[in-house]
């Protein structure tokens, strides 16, 4: 992992067509501006994991219902 110590208004550049600009460093965080090419997906780390875990979730909310099913099916109820 590179670490960069960055000012606002200072810049990183990612290849040729990504660019992150340190916008405001406030308390404990800071805000950036990415400009990127329109194709490529940016997300945010925490929102991806709440999706996988919520669809982690649904999944294994949908085989317990499935096998609730057959037990019932199998006992004629």
């Amino acid at each position: 992992m590179l670490v960069l110590t960055r000012k606002p208004g200072e810049r990183v550049l990612i290849g040729d067509d990504i660019v992150i600009t340190v916008l405001e460093a406030r308390g404990d965080g800071i805000r950036i501006g990415i400009d990127a090419p329109r194709g490529l997906r940016i997300q945010r780390d925490e929102v991806v994991r709440a999706i996988a875990e919520a669809n982690q979730e649904a999944e294994a909310a949908a085989h317990t219902d499935d096998a609730e099913e057959l037990i019932k099916k199998s006992l004629g109820l």
